[in-house]
């Protein structure tokens, strides 16, 4: 499994993304309740936006339901990040992280954020 972070999608949506999955990778990839709120929430009113919403929503989730130790968690991955000097810019990128260390999943992403949080956790990035 792959977490994909909204970085990713927005990439992956765009008319040029960097890279373009591989079959076999692409049932690989999972998301979060705060990846589908940001990716959703960025959708531009258009007459695929239903159907591209209701695909999204097929894939596979982790973190259903959220226990409130993971929000727990991220608020500590923000506060370590903070005490190292590092400024995550995105509570929700926190959350994420935190969702994807307690499934054990790599975060595959194209921000700082998740950078920074995997120098002072046990976060593992993705890579293609």
């Amino acid at each position: 499994m792959i977490l994909l972070d909204t970085s990713v999608w927005i990439d992956l949506l765009s008319k040029r993304p960097r890279h373009v999955p591989t079959e076999e990778l692409l049932v690989q990839f999972v998301t979060c309740g705060p990846v589908i709120q940001e990716v959703l929430q960025g959708l531009r009113p258009h007459e695929l936006a239903g159907p591209f919403q209701n695909s999204f929503l097929a894939v596979p989730r982790i973190g259903i339901p959220l226990a409130l130790d993971i929000f727990l968690h991220a608020a500590d991955i923000y506060r370590m990040g903070k005490s190292k000097g590092y400024t995550i810019r995105s509570s929700t990128d926190c959350l994420i992280a935190s969702i994807a260390l307690d499934a054990k999943v790599p975060v595959w992403h194209y921000d700082r954020d998740f950078t920074l949080i995997a120098r002072y956790t046990g976060l593992q990035e993705f890579r293609i």
